[in-house]
């Protein structure tokens, strides 16, 4: 049995065994919590009443946080040639077309996200065995398949994040660092729960939201009241 450590046995101890907290008492113990020496992510697990094998109870959908991630978001552009400037100068890392598909064909992924143009998906198509697998193949219902390259790049790089439940029922993703306040967190939470609850599906029959978790990187979760989330 692996033995635990003072601080996880520390963290262990303020979490009351079977008690559902309210967002902004979970937000604080999460940051209590973390001891790690590095900004660890503060992530949330949504786990919905919907059977993600039908399609009418896929929930899949964008969020911009108000405070963003806290992450550095690393964006590639695949774009034709007029689109270029305008994908560097809203802030994309990497900008063009055939030498970035050549590049992903041979094994290169070293990017966050992902961003093109409809009259070059055909060419972006090529790669979907290896993007989709990764989660990086663009998509339309994301916002990562525009005409409009320089506010796809801008949004993503001020915090918006794709997201969609897995076969479980559950949606994962972060919703900060540790180190923002804790207004911020709050905030970034709500957003990202009433985003969930805009897209429940007319299919999804009984309880929608089952169970919310907050956790930040090597920290226990916290069960929140979604009552608590308005």
């Amino acid at each position: 049995m692996t033995k635990l450590t003072k601080n996880r046995k520390s963290a262990l101890e303020k979490v009351e065994p079977g008690k559902i907290y309210k967002l902004s008492e979970a937000v604080g113990l999460v940051k209590e919590m973390t001891n790690t020496r590095f900004d660890a992510s503060v992530d949330i697990d949504v786990r919905l009443g919907v059977d993600p094998r039908k399609a009418n109870q896929m929930v899949r959908g964008v969020v911009t946080l108000p405070h963003g991630t806290g992450k550095s978001i690393s964006v590639l552009v695949l774009c034709t040639p007029d689109k270029e400037e305008e994908a560097k100068s809203a802030g994309a890392d990497f900008v063009g077309l055939d030498e970035y598909i050549e590049k992903i064909k041979g094994g290169w992924t070293d990017v966050d996200v992902i961003i093109t143009m409809p009259p070059v998906m055909s060419k972006v198509g090529q790669l979907g065995r290896i993007l989709g697998p990764r989660g990086l193949m663009p998509n339309p219902k994301s916002g990562t398949v525009t005409m409009d390259i320089g506010k796809a790049v801008s949004d993503i790089k001020a915090g918006k994040i794709d997201f969609k439940v897995d076969k479980y029922g559950i949606i994962h993703t972060s919703v900060g660092k540790a180190s923002f306040d804790q207004v911020k967190l709050v905030e970034n939470t709500k957003e990202f729960i009433q985003t969930i609850n805009k897209l429940k599906p007319a299919a999804s029959k009984g309880t929608y939201i089952r169970s919310i978790y907050l956790s930040s990187t090597m920290s226990p979760g916290v069960r929140i009241d979604p009552k608590s989330i308005d």
